[in-house]
């Protein structure tokens, strides 16, 4: 869809079309709100966050807010289903993998489900070895399994919430790169290679390019971006690894990796959590980092025996703050343009951050409270200097 000349006014612009963005559009239209949306690249590119397969959705966390939050993604996970006609959550169960000594606490997770009364197990290494054969297990590790966790489709579900905010009446433009936004009194200007938009509302999905666009109005996020990479695994024998035998996985140390059963092909996909290089988000180089493959392959031979050797590795962006939470609230002293950005964890919260942020662009008087009030913009994170980095989820 190109782009018209002129000043064409809409209620809501969402710029940035990933998984928040997508999200945010849908639900926006959904309430009857005019929308514009702005993606830079081609519908479905590779330069983001939001491509690919597969994405984690599960309730263990490390705090109570966020299991808090889980009940609302898997609700409105269910929602799109319903909306899109689409099957999207493929439900495998979950293993957060805790070896002696770890980085990460089990008992911060076991304490934050406890606190929301949502089952789970805590296995040794004999239980895990007679449930899942696959799995091997250095001595003293303990584990947590959570029967609900999933995983859900990252471009596909990109497309749906795309397909709905058109039937709802967006407008979504691709190929279409905002170059400054203009914070006026009575709304914002939205500036394009091929025209001028105005709207009472922005909605900013721009992930590593955020700052670009805030900076002009006199603010930032302090982010790190890294240049993250997957790896897919081709098992001898992948009914072994097929989504009814084994499960999502999550290993709880630094470094801290994670992985999937087979889905959608004969292979099974693992990384690395916050374990690339620091890179703009333009000028990446695609190419497969042998330090980092090599790191991750020596862990799956010793944890996964059969998962076998590595096929085909790909690159996505990790976007993120230093207290490793979501960024999600109005600007300050440019109230009008509403930030939403997932810290390189947020795809299985997509459906519930675009319903937020449609809730904070329609009414200012909503978000004020809990569950928004963690991520505001204004938090002392992303306000003080000197505040301490920790990306550890």
């Amino acid at each position: 869809m190109s782009a018209h000349a002129g000043t064409q006014s809409f209620d809501v612009i969402v710029v940035g079309l990933g998984g928040l963005g997508s999200a945010a559009a849908w639900h926006l239209a959904r309430s009857g709100r005019s929308v514009l949306g702005l993606e830079q690249f081609a519908f479905g590119h590779d330069r983001g966050a939001s491509h690919d397969t597969s994405r984690i959705l599960r309730h263990s966390y490390h705090r109570p807010d966020y299991v808090r939050l889980t009940h609302h993604a898997y609700a409105d996970w269910a929602t799109l289903e319903e909306a899109s006609g689409e099957t999207l959550v493929t439900t495998t169960g979950g293993i957060d993998l805790c070896p002696r000594g770890s980085a990460l606490p089990l008992d911060d997770y076991t304490r934050s489900l406890d606190t929301e009364r949502i089952p789970y197990e805590v296995l040794d290494v004999e239980e895990v070895r007679s449930r899942w054969p696959q799995v091997s297990l250095p001595e003293g590790t303990t584990t947590l399994y959570q029967e609900r966790t999933s995983i859900v489709p990252a471009a596909r579900s990109v497309a749906a919430m795309q397909r709905l905010a058109l039937r709802s009446g967006a407008v979504l433009m691709d190929r279409t790169a905002v170059t400054a936004l203009h914070h006026r009194a009575h709304g914002v200007e939205v500036v394009t290679p091929g025209g001028r938009y105005c709207a009472d509302k922005v909605v900013l999905c721009a992930d590593a390019w955020t700052d670009r666009l805030l900076e002009p109005l006199g603010r930032n996020i302090p982010l790190t971006v890294l240049d993250q990479q997957i790896t897919y695994f081709e098992p001898a024998d992948p009914a072994r690894f097929a989504p009814e035998a084994f499960p999502v996985w999550i290993w709880l140390d630094d470094p801290s990796f994670f992985g999937f059963p087979c889905y959608g092909e004969a292979t099974v996909k693992a990384g690395e959590d916050c374990g690339g290089p620091e890179a703009g988000p333009d000028d990446r180089t695609g190419t497969t980092d042998p330090v980092m493959l090599e790191r991750l392959s020596s862990f799956m031979a010793a944890t996964f025996p059969g998962s076998g050797a590595p096929i085909r590795s790909k690159r996505c962006l990790y976007t993120l703050t230093p207290d490793r939470d979501f960024v999600l609230g109005a600007v300050p002293e440019a109230e009008r343009v509403l930030v939403g950005l997932g810290a390189g964890h947020a795809f299985k919260f997509a459906p519930t951050l675009g319903r937020m942020l449609a809730e904070l662009a329609g009414d200012p008087g909503l978000g004020a409270t809990e569950p928004y009030t963690p991520f505001r913009p204004d938090r002392p994170a992303l306000t003080d200097p000197g505040h301490p980095v920790n990306w550890m989820t």
